[in-house]
């Protein structure tokens, strides 16, 4: 009997009853910590690209394609924060002579550049 494409590439199949069961193993990587913005980028790709999601999850770089996104969107969170603080004048000084005003502009700061971030990165 000719063997089959599977069995050519290096492939074996394990016999269960009358069938014959391709062994197939996913390769070991390493768990990296996916964090909040790798895990909101995992429920839309689960939602609304069921494709990539497959083609990520079973060539085992899912992992590794979360934790990118989640380093990418939490360094351009940083530098939007701190470009938007300086944009707005908002200083140390300002915090110290009115806190709660401070903390207004701040709140309003993260909300804009979280915004922005899934807008560019996570729903992209």
């Amino acid at each position: 009997m000719a063997k089959s494409l599977f069995e050519q590439l290096g492939g074996i199949y394990r016999k269960e009853s009358d069938y014959f069961i391709p062994c197939l193993t996913v390769s070991a990587v390493e768990e990296q910590p996916i964090g909040t913005w790798g895990q909101q980028h995992l429920d839309y790709l689960k939602q609304y690209r069921k494709a990539t999601y497959t083609n990520l999850l079973t060539s085992g770089k899912l992992n590794t394609y979360l934790a990118d996104i989640n380093r990418q969107a939490q360094e351009r969170f940083e530098r939007l924060i701190e470009g938007l603080k300086q944009a707005q004048g908002i200083t140390e000084q300002l915090k110290e002579e009115n806190a709660l005003e401070g903390v207004q502009y701040l709140n309003n700061i993260r909300a804009c550049a979280r915004e922005i971030v899934n807008e560019e990165i996570i729903y992209a």
